[in-house]
């Protein structure tokens, strides 16, 4: 950087202040224009309800243009009367809200006009949609097509409410999670001017990025436990069998993830001094989160006034709405695309994978940014928040596919966004950008093999097999947001949380069996199956039941003969992992073996296509007292790096190869940050405390007494550790 150029934070600063100034300072005149065209329009959209909506009629010539006038006069002096009963109200109030609340708007303007008439209520609901859509299509119009109408609105309620701090010197930091994008993957997207604000940053100087490198097992739940509470160890997988309760342990379910978080945390997380955690797995021991699956936070009512403002305009809701349709749509649109074209690699896309992109990538995008601008205007020291667009949507259609790179866009927009809430926000926030974990792609191991790990495991062995590999880490979301509504009490909580509890059955994670000798899955399993085997990715979890203890290699030999050299033989097979009981840990290949302990190779070296440090981190995984009587890792092909992944997924992570171990942080230029690669999410914690501390935060946190593992997960539902 020349010496004339500012620094990074002066730069930063002027930057956003012209972002923000048309947001902030709108001549009196553009406010004016606005007006009118949302009159004219509205008194458009008045006229086709009075020619198409049964009940609906307005005298004409001034009836529709009066009507449209007490519309927004009302809308602007009922909306915080409004959200502030749907906040009391609970879930109830919020969807009564979304609802009716509208059409109780429209029906009150009726009464005051006598030369407007509505004859019942579903004539003045009715209405209300038509009316909100056209509010929608205004709004992105006036705009340029763009998301700055948000924008508006949030900094406009910030100004009617001005945060007051004790500590306003003190910087903010808001961790931004691009969930599952690999570095290569947004190298390319700058360099094609996909992301712009991302290369503003980075071609600017203001910001910096750097590669970092997670360990197995690449998945949310291992690199959010690490980046948020320090400590990688007791996760071997997204779902995994507790040997000591029988019983599966999935992370995104609440309940899961709150006796994970429990086990785990050394209580002193990121976000422990004043943050809050937004749509993440764990709180990172912040005091307040939303949509986090642990719960093990102060959650609801700041949700419930998020969504309540959200609905509470015109154009809110069937903005959420026509969002998350068009995804709807456009997910069918390019799935049948794909088979068209013979697009390779894919996998199935259905009408379920559809409707969790319309979740994520429509209404909870947007819930999510609400709740991140709220606390920034409210001067919450830290927030980390994940944005899973890009993830949900490469799981289905690939790393470098059209709608994949658009999902990224779309979360460079939402950083404009909240560039733009900072530059009036009551503190200087300083943005960190981060993934989780990278991503590797190929055809799965079904489709190039014709049957799954599961039948292959159960052929081997002669065994019965239950088997845990649908793909289920979207619905974890879906539900979350339904149960953060799901707190009023009364006959209306009790219909919320049975709606929750429906969502739960529709993506619970069902084991279904394999009868020795089928080459399919033959029913839900009983229980009584001699084997679990999971699907992570690439990564292959194979469990015996019933034993309390983790099985050897000589013990798996004699009991299962065949099992061991069937599956390190399987063409789609790169290495299986076991405990010798001479050698130690050992992965074992086609054609050689690598003795984990010492290094010994004999033969082909099953690991040597997987990269350096896979020694290092599959010895690691396969000491750990969670971990599976033996590990699977498929394939990877030279050239191409594609593997297959042993869930329905073209896009996947969990186990080793491709990209999905090299993941990205992006870091303001001016703050600390190691020179050297950063190995582990573990030590990513670190640096990133550090930031905090440059900044200003942890004064009054204690050190860290340890960060190692004091105990495994259990489903005792003992509660949070002291």
């Amino acid at each position: 950087m020349s010496e004339t150029t500012p620094a990074p934070a002066a730069r930063r600063s002027e930057l956003a202040g012209r972002l923000a100034h048309g947001a902030r300072h709108r001549r009196w005149y553009s406010w004016l224009a606005s007006a009118v065209l949302w009159v004219v329009a509205t008194a458009l959209a008045v006229l086709l309800c009075d020619a198409i909506v049964p009940g609906f009629h307005v005298d004409l010539p001034l009836g529709p243009l009066s009507f449209a006038v007490v519309l927004g006069i009302e809308g602007l002096a009922l909306q915080p009367l409004l959200i502030a009963g749907a906040v009391r109200l609970g879930w109830a109030g919020v969807l009564l809200l979304a609802l009716v609340g509208q059409a109780l708007i429209v029906l009150v303007a009726a009464w005051l006009l006598p030369g407007v008439q509505i004859d019942d209520f579903w004539s003045a609901f009715l209405a209300a949609w038509i009316l909100g859509i056209v509010g929608t299509v205004v709004g992105w119009l006036s705009t340029a097509g763009t998301d700055d109408r948000l924008v508006q609105r949030l900094v406009a309620s910030a100004r009617r409410r001005p945060a007051e701090l004790d500590d306003a010197e003190v910087q903010g930091v808001v961790f931004v999670q691009v969930d599952g994008v690999p570095f290569p993957v947004l190298q390319m997207a700058v360099t094609a001017g996909l992301v712009p604000t991302l290369s503003r940053w980075l071609r600017s100087g203001s910001h910096r990025l750097y590669e970092w490198t997670p360990k197995l097992p690449a998945t949310t739940p291992a690199s959010q436990m690490g980046i948020l509470h320090g400590v990688i160890d007791g996760i071997p997988a997204f779902r995994w069998y507790d040997r000591a309760e029988d019983r599966i342990l999935v992370a995104n379910r609440p309940a899961d993830a709150a006796v994970i978080e429990a086990a785990l945390t050394t209580g002193h997380g990121l976000l422990v001094d004043g943050g809050v955690s937004i749509g993440n797995l764990f709180t990172g021991d912040a005091p307040q989160a939303a949509l986090t699956m642990s719960r093990r936070a102060g959650r609801g009512e700041i949700t419930r006034r998020a969504a309540a403002q959200f609905v509470a305009s015109p154009s809110g809701l069937t903005r959420g709405l026509s969002r998350s349709v068009s995804e709807l749509l456009r997910d069918r649109f390019q799935a049948r695309r794909g088979v068209r074209r013979d697009v390779q690699p894919r996998c199935h896309r259905s009408w379920s994978t559809a409707a969790l992109r319309a979740v994520t990538n429509g209404v909870l995008r947007d819930v999510n940014t609400a709740l991140v601008a709220q606390h920034m205007l409210r001067g919450t020291r830290s927030i980390y928040v994940d944005y899973v667009d890009y993830d949900e949507v490469a799981h289905h259609a690939g790393l470098l596919r059209p709608e994949s790179l658009e999902a990224l866009e779309s979360i460079d927009r939402v950083l404009h966004q909240l560039e733009l809430i900072a530059s009036v926000a009551p503190r200087t926030y300083r943005f960190v950008i981060l993934s989780d974990h990278g991503q590797a792609q190929g055809t799965t191991f079904a489709d190039r093999y014709g049957e799954e790990l599961a039948v292959v495991v159960s052929r081997l062995a002669a065994a019965d097999v239950a088997v845990s590999s649908a793909p289920v880490e979207g619905w974890g979301r879906t539900r979350i947001l339904v149960d953060e509504l799901a707190t009023g009490k009364g006959v209306g909580g009790r219909t919320m949380r049975n709606a929750a509890a429906a969502i739960q059955r529709r993506g619970q994670d069902e084991a279904d069996a394999v009868e020795a000798g089928d080459r399919q899955r033959s029913g839900k399993a009983e229980g009584d199956e001699e084997f679990h085997v999971f699907g992570s990715g690439n990564l292959g979890l194979v469990y015996v039941r019933g034993s309390k203890e983790r099985l050897t290699r000589d013990q798996l030999d004699r009991r299962y003969p065949a099992l061991l050299a069937g599956l390190a033989a399987h063409p789609g097979v790169g290495f299986v992992v076991v405990l010798d009981d001479v050698d130690g840990p050992i992965a074992l290949g086609a054609a050689g073996s690598h003795r984990l302990d010492d290094g010994r190779v004999d033969g082909v070296d099953p690991l040597a296509p997987f990269g350096p440090n896979a020694p290092a981190f599959v010895r690691r995984a396969a000491l750990r007292p969670e971990a599976p009587d033996i590990y699977v890792n498929s394939l990877v092909d030279s050239g191409t790096e594609e593997v297959a992944a042993f869930e329905g997924l073209v896009g996947c992570h969990g186990g080793l190869g491709g990209w999905q171990d090299r993941a990205l942080v992006a870091v303001p230029a001016d703050l600390p940050f190691p020179a050297e690669r950063v190995v582990g999410a573990d030590a990513l914690h670190v640096a990133l405390k550090d930031i905090l501390r440059y900044c200003g935060h942890r004064t009054d946190v204690a050190p860290d007494v340890s960060s190692t593992v004091r105990s495994r997960p259990r489903a005792d539902r003992s509660g949070p550790r002291s």
